[in-house]
């Protein structure tokens, strides 16, 4: 049975949320191995005028322990 481990990470982009999600794992991936899943907790972004100008993502990413 193997045995995960959860972070909660914080990431933003300036094209979507998709993109933030994928900068989320992107970076987590330098620091940690085995990673296994994303959850997206929460998503907001940033308005200046009437345009959104930061997608931001709250997101939990699981791993496998060695």
């Amino acid at each position: 049975m193997s045995m995960l481990k959860v972070i909660e990470v914080l990431a933003e982009s300036d094209q979507s949320f998709e993109d933030a999600a994928r900068v989320a794992v992107a970076n987590a991936s330098k620091t940690v191995r085995n990673i296994k899943s994303i959850y997206i907790k929460e998503m907001n972004a940033t308005v200046d005028g009437d345009k959104i100008v930061k997608y931001r993502v709250n997101a939990k990413i699981s791993f496998a322990l060695d």
